[in-house]
């Protein structure tokens, strides 16, 4: 069964659709009614319904606004228009967010019933294609060679035409070849269930093409239990439709299969010969994911550009490196603990353990100072084995030093990253403090500001405040508003302006629906209380 949201400001039709539609026979449940698009777009966020059936035309935000504001928050959900008018700019317009019926009105209750299956067909169809990933997979050889060039460093003498031959076989792989200014990003996506066991197999690569189509140009591969994905696009593509992106495929995964994504993502990068080292600013990304939950990174979020370059570490380092960044205390040093013992088992030589140790220490420290401030770096830094003369230490104590400075780097690692997202989260509420008055003001123009992305910056104040920015924004708004009501004689219409409304009846929609009161009661009643 699939659920629905109805949105129409006339309450008499959208009683009838809920009462007389026959929503059980469609294979859909109505769990939530909206009176106008404003209140539509907050019960897709709490609810996260499959599909949207609403008026085109509603006060405060109209449908095409709503998709529009929808596709930013819930893009895997679907969205049906049901308008009294005829034209044909509407239907354009819909086409863009990907409107899955365009009905028009007066229409029956038994019409309706029927466009409503349809409907449920078009999402069965998508659930199942997205369901069925356990088949093969066959890879080109153009698709190879592109397989080499990502997981291998660009070994060609780096000029332009060794950029021109790489691109010549993207475009082979499907890429396209008109795009001007190009920028790529690396994607690398990982399919678990409730237990972090990896459930990710290669017909998987058909299952997220089907949605990383609808955005941008790229192409997929599977290998080592993930799929890997090159994004193509201009800038403004990448800026516009990324964030999008990402959130279709965690909420997909989980709605459709019952399972999590988590999600690495690269920088942008003009270059196809660099694609190697954005695949592993990728892969750092998604080490910084959890186990048990859907969850994206992005490295820009997390790691400074000007983090130090170091060449390809050995397995037990690049293990280390990893259990620094998304591991736990205890996995650390158990890990070391037993690499210490099989060295020794081993009867290692001495240079080979002192190099082992020089490796993972110069990783970890790598790790840190693109997450440390500097004090906290250069507090790590002071207790690096390399700063003891590790080349005249006993090869245990050497050991013992390397695993209590990986376990204190681990701890400020932690610290550091929590500390991080309460100073980014405090430099939004900041924004929204200093500039409530800004009619433009959202998650996505704040999150650009403090270049961060909008799902990193959205996860941190619903981590940090327990609320979201457009609860924040709201609740400042309407206290600043509260204030000129009580302190000035200025008109409704002029507060709602300097508060950051265009239309002075969302206003009081707004004000109503947070104090409980409109906004001329409240000056009332407060006239009246001066008196007594």
């Amino acid at each position: 069964m699939y659920t629905v949201v109805v949105a129409d400001d006339e309450e008499e039709i959208r009683r009838a659709l809920v009462r007389r539609v026959c929503w059980a026979e469609a294979g859909f449940e109505v769990i939530g009614e909206a009176e106008n698009g404003a209140e539509a777009l907050e019960l897709v966020e709490r609810l996260e319904p499959d599909l949207l059936l609403t008026d085109v035309r509603m006060p405060f935000m109209s449908g095409i606004e709503l998709a529009r504001e929808v596709r930013e928050i819930r893009p895997t959900m679907q969205i049906a228009f049901l308008s009294g008018y005829d034209d044909f700019s509407y239907a354009q317009q819909a086409i863009q967010y990907n409107i899955i019926s365009y009905m028009l009105k007066p229409i029956s209750a038994a019409k309706l019933t029927e466009e409503l299956i349809k409907i449920r067909k078009k999402l069965d169809e998508k659930f199942e294609s997205f369901a069925r990933w356990n088949g093969s997979l066959e890879q080109s050889e153009q698709l190879e060679l592109l397989m080499a060039l990502m997981l291998d460093p660009f070994r060609e003498e780096e000029n332009v035409e060794g950029e021109a031959r790489l691109k010549q076989q993207a475009v082979a792989c499907g890429l396209p070849s008109e795009l001007s200014e190009t920028r790529y990003v690396v994607m690398v996506t990982r399919i678990q269930d409730d237990t972090g066991a990896n459930r990710t197999v290669p017909g998987s690569v058909t299952a997220l093409d089907s949605i990383i189509k609808k955005y941008l140009h790229h192409v997929s591969f599977y290998t080592e239990n993930r799929v890997i994905s090159l994004l193509a696009a201009t800038h403004a593509g990448m800026t516009k439709y990324l964030h999008i992106l990402v959130e279709d495929i965690m909420q997909s995964v989980e709605r459709i299969t019952g399972l999590h994504a988590a999600i690495g993502v690269s920088r942008e990068n003009d270059r196809l010969s660099d694609s190697h080292e954005i695949y592993a600013e990728a892969m750092n990304a998604l080490h910084y994911c959890g186990k048990t939950k859907s969850s994206v990174h992005f490295i820009s979020d997390i790691e400074r550009q000007d983090k130090i370059d170091h060449e390809e570490m050995q397995r037990v380092v690049d293990r280390v490196e990893q259990l620094v960044r998304n591991g736990t205390q205890e996995e650390l040093e158990a890990y070391l603990q037993a690499m210490g013992k099989k060295m020794a088992e081993q009867k290692l030589s001495s240079m080979t353990v002192r190099l082992m140790a020089a490796g993972i220490v110069t990783a970890v420290l790598q790790v840190a100072y693109t997450v440390a401030d500097k004090k906290a770096f250069e507090e790590l830094q002071s207790t690096s084995p390399l700063q003891q003369q590790v080349f005249l230490e006993e090869i245990r104590e050497l050991w013992e030093n390397c695993i209590s400075f990986c376990c204190r780097a681990k701890q400020i690692v932690s610290e550091q990253r929590s500390k991080s997202g309460s100073v980014i989260c405090d430099q939004a509420l900041e924004l929204i403090r200093r500039r409530y008055d800004d009619p433009g003001l959202s998650v996505v123009s704040v999150s650009s500001e403090i270049a961060v992305t909008p799902n990193y910056l959205s996860s941190l104040i619903k981590k940090n405040t327990g609320k979201t920015f457009v609860e924040l924004l709201t609740e400042k708004r309407i206290e600043a508003a509260r204030e000129m009501l009580l302190g000035t004689p200025m008109k409704i219409g002029e507060i709602a302006e300097k508060c950051g409304y265009n239309d002075q009846h969302y206003f009081s929609y707004c004000f109503k629906k947070e104090t409980g009161i409109s906004p001329n009661g409240c000056r009332r009643r407060e006239a009246e209380h001066a008196k007594n």
